[in-house]
């Protein structure tokens, strides 16, 4: 009995080591490109972000009306401040600046040159990541693809020029779908605006590229932002922060067959400021005009006569519930029961 458990003991052993040696050997190199390549798989988009971005896409090809309009967002004002700070990514939090140049880096979205006069988003205005770096001078350090491991650039934090970045343009489509009675306003593109700081000491801004609103919005869902100073909890994400329109940004550009600025059209300050409010009465009027809008008169009336009612039945329940008042006794009977002689009761 001692002998067959000796061997069976000995074969377990033998079997141990013939594993041990026939394993496969993982070099240090083959780890951190599987650990490189894991967090990269992190990054990219799960399918129910992809399913819920899809649910999101407003669609506007079956618009009976849209209006493009582009306005200009001055990042440093209060209300769209949540777009701005950090202007350096700290605590996990970034700028919407800083995101995208991330997304940029990692060739997940694509960027287009800006032109002074028009938006094309065609393939051949595409604009590389190499082109952006030194077009704006950002500092990188290029490393070529070596040993399985991709080639990418090297950028430090400090080197992202987002505290330049102070403001935006942001393109929006006002539409109206007639299929589904649906008014609504979609972001189409942004592009960031930069103060540089030229050779001979002049500060320039620039345009810096367009990128399609609907490449990042599915990355930008997952970054929240504090919107207020009072209340620092971080309750909306930028994709909020655009769907919602809480950003606050004067009109510079309408699309028209000039295809031309207000800049360009208006010499002052006060035309332009004029043709601003004017476009923004035409929108809030044809959106007016889509709803059946009740007659004021009517209303008017039919809440004097529902008050006056409301009044008249108050009154006469005041009078229902008023306690009945006391007789008055007359002063001549009262005088008599008090001041009148006192008959002595002896005889």
């Amino acid at each position: 009995m001692k002998r067959l458990n000796l061997a069976f003991l000995l074969i377990a052993l033998a079997i141990v080591v013939q594993a041990q040696t026939t394993r496969p050997a993982v070099s240090r190199a083959s780890d951190r490109a599987t650990q490189q390549q894991d967090e990269k798989n992190l990054t990219e988009l799960t399918v129910r972000a992809q399913i819920m971005n899809e649910q999101l896409t407003q669609e506007i090809g079956n618009a009976r009306w849209i209006r493009n309009i582009i306005r200009e967002l001055d990042l440093t004002k209060e209300k769209n401040a949540p777009l701005y700070y950090p202007v350096q990514e700290m605590n996990g939090m970034k700028n919407l600046f800083t995101s995208i140049f991330q997304l940029m880096s990692e060739s997940k979205v694509n960027i287009y040159k800006y032109l002074a006069d028009y938006e094309s988003f065609d393939d051949e205005n595409i604009m590389t990541f190499r082109e952006f770096l030194e077009k704006f001078n950002v500092y990188f350090e290029f490393l070529p693809a070596a040993a399985g491991r991709p080639a990418r650039f090297v950028i430090n934090a400090s080197d992202i020029p987002s505290r330049e970045v102070t403001k935006l343009y942001v393109k929006e489509a006002w539409y109206f779908d007639q299929n589904n009675s649906l008014f609504d306003v979609k972001t189409l593109a942004i592009c960031p605006i930069a103060d540089l700081i030229m050779e001979t000491g002049e500060q320039l801004s620039s345009g810096m590229f367009w990128v399609k609103y609907e490449d990042i919005s599915p990355y930008i869902k997952s970054n929240y932002i504090m919107t207020s100073s009072l209340n620092n909890a971080k309750t909306y994400t930028m994709d909020d922060f655009f769907r919602r329109r809480m950003y606050d940004g004067a009109i510079i550009q309408t699309e028209n067959l000039m295809n031309m600025p207000l800049v360009k059209l208006f010499e002052t300050d006060e035309e332009i400021a004029a043709e601003q409010q004017r476009i923004e009465g035409e929108l809030a009027a044809f959106e007016k005009a889509l709803w059946f809008q009740p007659d004021s008169a009517a209303l008017t009336n039919a809440s004097n006569k529902k008050t006056s009612g409301r009044t008249a039945k108050a009154t006469a329940v005041k009078k229902e519930k008023a306690p009945a008042q006391p007789k008055a006794v007359s002063a001549s009977s009262s005088g008599s029961s008090s001041s009148g002689t006192t008959r002595s009761i002896r005889r």
